[in-house]
Parts: structure tokens; C-alpha cells; sequence
């Protein structure tokens, strides 16, 4: 290898090395500033999900994705990065931690943004790019990486079971025991462990078979079968509580959350100040959920 590659591998590994070590230093950074209206509305506007929770829950979702921004930079690589980019992430990674209350990504310290699909030499021209998202290994511990149409994408269409940047998330979460295997020990409780693995191995045998509408990038492995099915489970719960019962239970068990009787309601396209709030109180959405608290 030419001493000039040597110099700047090098340098890469300590950049990032570097800026880890201030992560740990500086500790974990807790919101004190109430949730921006600007914020609020531009939740309503993205995520269904947000919008089906009681007002208790949307107060603990808003928390948390502060939480989220305060502790994780959002990087955008050859692309701008808007609030509205931050906040889709840290939604994401709300999404199947919103039970856990004392859950912290301390794995996860940064989330580079790219224009689109990428290679795994993280190139975005050229062939063989067919990545969307990945979670970091080696010198790039800590990080994440998600294609920016992949994101967007994700929350647009709501009806294809996709859903990358959750995908990734649920990844980071099976990781935090030590090993993405698909067993997320530290949200399953011992006694559903076997369960899920027995129904893994049936569930990817039906993908196989061709006997399964679960994306069949689910039957790679177990790791990649608990995100594909995490994003299904978020995204149409009532379809996989219908289509798969036991699947869905056993989800349940793993996010504690009761998702089927959700009202995934539609991305608004327009909330002004004086529109009747999207929550249904019968009242302007300034006086209710765009006030600030």
C-alpha cells in the first residue's frame, strides 16, 4: 500500500476515533426545552404513527426524539440535511422504543445521510449500489448509515411494509446485547426466546416456499427477518395481526406495544394555526396540539 493511503486511512480512523471519544466524554444530554410548534406540526404532517397515539404518548414521543437529536449528529454526506430529515430519523428511532423509558442508543453517535442508494465501499455512483441503510461495524462503530430517498420514502408510502430506517434501528436494538441475531434479549423476556426462534424458522421456510407476503429479503437470516417484520409490524399491523397471528403476538411481547387498534392516520398535507386540530378535539390546532406547552 502507497504511504499516502496509509497516512490517510490513518487519519480516517482517528477522525472518527476522535470524535467518539468527545461523545463519551461529554455524557448523555436530557431535552429541557418544551417541543417546538414548528416541530409538532411537521410530525403531524410525516408520520402516522405519531398521530395515532394518545396525548400522554405523544408528549413521551416528542420527548424522546429531543432526546434522540440532543445526543446524535445527523450528517448529511453530498446531500443537505432540514429539520424535517432530523426529525424522520429520530422518529425512526423512536418507534420501537417508545415503552422502554430508560432506553438510550448509546451505540449510535452519528447517522450520515446519502443522496441515495450506496455500494459497500459507501460510493453513491457506480455500480453495485443497492444499499439503503446499514448499521456501522469496525472504525465506523457508532454510526449509521441511510440513504436519504430511502427515508423519505419509507414514511411517503404507507402501505408497502417498507420502512429502512426503522429496519436499521431494529438492527442497532438487536445489536445492544452484543450480536444481531434477530433475539433482541434485552426487550424479549426469557420465556418467549425459544417461541421466537421456533417461529423464525417456520416463518422463513414459508418465505422459501413462496408461501409468505413478508419481504422475502426477510428469509436472508434471522437478523434481517426480526427488521423486515419489525417495519411490517409498524407499518401494517392490522394486516399482520390478520395474516399472522402468532407472528404479530409475539411482537407485541418484544415492543409492548398494542399496535392493530392504532388509527394510522394519513400524513396531513397542510395544518395552518386556524385548521381544526388533527387530534380531533374539536378545537383550532393553536389552541391545542400547536401551542407551545
Amino acid at each position: 500500500m502507497e504511504p499516502i493511503y496509509i497516512i490517510l486511512l490513518v487519519a480516517i480512523v482517528g477522525f472518527f476515533l476522535f470524535r467518539k471519544f468527545f461523545q463519551n466524554k461529554f455524557g448523555w444530554n436530557e431535552p429541557s426545552d418544551p417541543f417546538s410548534t414548528e416541530w409538532r406540526t411537521i410530525l403531524m404532517k410525516n408520520i402516522a404513527y405519531y398521530n395515532s397515539l394518545s396525548n400522554d404518548e405523544k408528549s413521551l414521543f416528542e420527548y424522546k426524539v429531543q432526546e434522540f437529536l440532543l445526543n446524535c449528529r445527523i450528517t448529511g454526506i453530498k446531500t443537505q440535511v432540514d429539520i424535517t430529515d432530523k426529525l424522520l430519523v429520530a422518529s425512526s428511532a423512536v418507534f420501537p422504543i417508545l415503552k422502554f423509558s430508560e432506553w438510550r442508543y448509546t451505540n449510535l453517535h452519528e447517522v450520515l445521510l446519502y443522496p441515495s442508494l450506496f455500494n459497500e465501499d459507501f460510493e453513491t455512483e457506480g455500480t453495485g449500489r443497492r444499499i439503503a441503510g446499514m448499521v456501522g461495524t469496525g472504525y465506523m462503530d457508532g454510526m449509521m448509515i441511510l440513504s436519504k430517498h430511502a427515508l423519505k420514502l419509507g414514511f411517503a408510502n404507507e402501505s408497502d411494509k417498507k420502512n429502512t430506517a426503522i429496519h436499521e434501528f431494529v438492527h442497532l436494538i438487536d445489536k445492544t446485547d452484543g450480536t444481531i441475531d434477530g433475539i433482541p434479549e434485552l426487550l424479549l423476556e426469557k420465556q418467549y426466546t425459544i417461541p421466537w426462534i421456533d417461529l423464525i424458522n417456520k416463518k422463513i421456510d414459508e418465505i422459501y416456499n413462496n408461501k409468505s407476503d413478508i419481504n422475502p429479503y426477510g428469509g436472508t437470516n434471522n437478523a434481517e427477518f426480526f427488521s423486515v417484520v419489525s417495519e411490517y409490524f409498524f407499518e401494517r399491523p392490522k394486516l399482520l395481526a390478520k395474516k399472522h397471528p402468532e407472528l404479530y403476538a409475539l411482537l407485541e411481547e418484544i415492543f409492548k406495544q398494542e399496535m392493530r387498534s392504532k388509527k394510522l392516520i394519513k400524513p396531513l398535507k397542510k395544518i395552518s394555526r386556524n385548521s381544526p386540530c388533527p387530534c380531533n378535539s374539536g378545537i383550532k390546532f393553536k389552541k391545542c396540539c400547536g401551542r407551545i406547552y
